[in-house]
C-alpha cells in the first residue's frame, strides 16, 4: 500500500506541488529516497529516522522507499523533511491516510522532533490553496503563510504536535497572518540643501518609474538624494505587496511572517558579483534586481561596478523579469524596479574644477563614463548634473520641500496613470506603455512634435530613446495634472535625456 502527501518544490516565485509517495514492503531493512533529490533531500531520512526515535516510535524492519513525484523535477532544500515524515507514519498506520493525503506540507526536523522554519511558506501556501488543500508548517513560518487567506494553515512547533493534530488529540488552531511590518521613518527630502533640479528629477522618476542617473563630484549630495526616493513612493498596493513578499519569502526576508507596504530599497556594493545581481548561485536564488522587485534599485559608484554585471541589466531593464538559466531548469524572477544610478563624473572625481582636476581631464572623464555602454545609457530615462554645494550654503536654514510634499503629488500622478491603465495586464506606470498604446497616451501637440523631431534629428535619437522621451513627457504631464502633453513636457522630458554630464 503507497502512503501519499504533498509539498512543493520552487521554480522561481512559483511553487510546484511535489507528490510524496511511501511505501513499507518486504525486503532487507532499508530507507531510500528517489526522485531526483538533492543532498539535504537525501538527508531527509537520517533527520526523520532521529525524530521519530525522539518519539519513541519505531521503524519497522523493512524496506521503505520514498518517490518524489514527478521524478524528473530537481528536489532541493530541507523542507522535505516534514511531509516525508507525514507520509512515512501514514505508511505505518500511525496517521489517518485520507487526512495526510488532503494536505501539503514543509518545514525541516531537528533530531529532537522540533520543526525548524523554512524559506518560501508564502508560495508553498499559495500553491497549496489552488489544489484545495491545507498547509502545514513550522509555526514560524505560518504567519507568513496565513497571509494567503484562501487555505487553511496549520502552524506547529514539533512533530509531535503535528501528529497530535492529525489524531485528533490536540487539534492545532489556524495560524493568524503576522502584522503588516512598520516601513522605517523615511529620509526627508528638506534635509537637502539645494539641488532643485535633481530633485525634480526624483519626483518625475518616482512618478512614472522612470531609470534615473546623476553625476556629480564627490560629497555633492547623490547618495543623499537616493536614500530620499523611498519617502517620496507610494506604498505598495495589496497585488504589488503580495508579488514582492513572494520574492522575500523565497530569499528568507520576511521577518516574523509581516509583510511591508513600504517599498524595497536595495543598494549592493560595486564589488557585488553577477549572480548576487542577477539571481543564481546555489538553488538559483533571486538577486538584488528581483528582491528590488516594485521598489528602488541604487547603485552608487555606477561605472566601478563589473561590466559584466551592468550589461546583465539592460534585458531586464527592458522586459521586466530575468531568467537564470540552468542546466536543467530556466527560473523565471520577476523585476521591475526603478533604477537609480550615481556615478562621479571622472576617476579623480573633480573633471569641472581646474583646481583639484587631474591633468588628464577630459580624457578621464570620457574613459571614465564610458565604461557605461551605450545600450545601456539609452535604457536611461533622466540624467542629471549634481553639483557640489557651496559650504557657506550648508548654513542656510532648511525651507525646501518636504518628502511629504513631493509624494503627494507623485501619488496624485499614479492614480491617474492607475485609472489610464485599468483593466490593462501588467501596465501600472507610464513606463510600462509601449507601441500604439504609447503613441494614444502621450502623442505630443503640434508644437511639442515639432520639438521632438528636432531635436531626434539633431541629437540622432535612437527609437528607443524618442519613446523614453515620450513616457517622461506624459509623466511630467500627470504631474501637472494636464490631458495633453505639450511642449514644455517634451522640453523638460528631452532636457533630462540630453544632459551634458551624463557623458552623452
Amino acid at each position: 500500500m503507497v502512503t501519499r502527501t504533498y509539498t512543493v518544490a520552487f521554480e522561481g516565485v512559483e511553487a510546484r506541488i511535489v507528490e510524496v509517495q511511501c511505501a513499507v514492503s518486504a525486503g532487507m531493512p532499508a530507507f531510500a529516497v528517489v526522485g531526483l533529490p538533492d543532498k539535504a533531500v537525501s538527508e531527509a531520512r537520517d533527520r526523520v529516522r532521529a525524530a521519530l526515535t525522539a518519539l519513541s516510535i519505531a521503524l519497522p524492519s523493512k524496506r521503505i522507499t520514498v518517490n518524489l513525484s514527478p521524478a524528473d523535477l530537481p528536489k532541493e532544500g530541507s523542507h522535505f523533511d516534514l511531509p516525508i515524515a507525514l507520509a512515512l507514519l501514514a505508511a505505518i498506520d500511525i496517521l489517518p491516510r485520507d487526512e495526510i493525503e488532503a494536505t501539503v506540507a514543509l518545514g525541516e526536523l531537528s533530531l529532537d522532533g522540533r520543526l525548524v522554519p523554512v524559506v518560501g511558506a508564502l508560495p508553498a501556501a499559495m500553491a497549496a490553496a489552488a489544489e484545495d488543500r491545507a498547509l502545514v508548517c513550522p509555526r514560524a513560518s505560518g504567519a507568513e503563510a496565513a497571509w494567503v487567506g484562501a487555505t487553511e494553515v496549520f502552524a506547529a512547533d514539533t512533530l509531535a504536535a503535528v501528529i497530535g493534530h492529525f489524531t485528533g488529540r490536540a487539534p492545532l488552531a489556524p495560524a493568524r497572518p503576522g502584522e503588516v511590518a512598520a516601513p522605517p521613518a523615511p529620509r526627508d527630502l528638506s534635509d537637502v540643501k539645494g539641488q532643485e533640479r535633481a530633485k525634480r528629477a526624483l519626483e518625475i522618476a518616482a512618478a512614472g518609474r522612470h531609470h534615473l542617473l546623476m553625476v556629480g563630484a564627490p560629497g555633492s549630495g547623490k547618495s543623499m538624494l537616493a536614500a530620499r526616493m523611498p519617502g517620496i513612493l507610494p506604498p505598495l498596493s495589496p497585488a504589488e505587496a503580495l508579488e514582492t513578499s513572494m520574492i522575500h519569502s523565497l530569499s528568507g526576508l520576511l521577518d516574523e511572517g509581516g509583510i511591508s507596504r513600504a517599498r524595497p530599497f536595495r543598494e549592493p556594493h560595486h564589488t557585488a558579483s553577477m549572480a548576487a545581481i542577477v539571481g543564481g548561485g546555489r538553488g538559483a536564488q533571486p538577486g538584488e534586481i528581483s528582491l528590488a522587485h516594485n521598489g528602488v534599485l541604487f547603485l552608487d559608484e555606477f561605472p566601478e561596478f563589473s561590466r559584466t554585471v551592468l550589461e546583465t541589466l539592460r534585458q531586464p531593464i527592458e522586459t521586466g523579469e530575468v531568467v537564470v538559466a540552468r542546466a536543467n531548469a530556466h527560473i523565471r524572477y520577476p523585476c521591475r524596479f526603478l533604477l537609480v544610478a550615481a556615478a562621479n563624473p571622472c576617476k579623480c572625481g573633480y573633471l569641472a574644477d581646474p583646481a583639484r582636476a587631474c591633468a588628464r581631464v577630459p580624457h578621464c572623464g570620457e574613459d571614465y563614463l564610458g565604461r557605461i555602454s551605450g545600450p545601456l545609457m539609452d535604457r536611461i530615462d533622466l540624467r542629471v548634473e549634481v553639483p557640489p554645494v557651496a559650504y557657506s550654503d550648508l548654513d542656510l536654514p532648511g525651507g525646501g520641500e518636504s518628502s511629504a510634499d513631493v509624494a503627494a503629488r507623485v501619488a496624485a500622478a499614479r492614480a491617474i496613470q492607475a485609472q489610464r491603465f485599468a483593466g490593462r495586464d501588467g501596465l501600472r506606470v507610464n513606463a510600462d506603455a509601449e507601441g500604439q498604446l504609447l503613441e494614444e497616451i502621450a502623442a505630443p501637440d503640434a508644437e511639442g512634435r515639432a520639438l521632438l523631431a528636432r531635436v531626434a534629428e539633431r541629437f540622432g535619437l535612437s527609437a528607443r530613446g524618442y519613446h523614453r522621451v515620450l513616457r517622461v513627457a506624459r509623466t511630467i504631464a500627470d504631474l501637472a495634472a494636464t490631458p495633453e502633453v505639450r511642449k514644455p513636457h517634451v522640453a523638460e522630458a528631452v532636457g533630462f535625456r540630453l544632459s551634458v554630464a551624463a557623458g552623452r
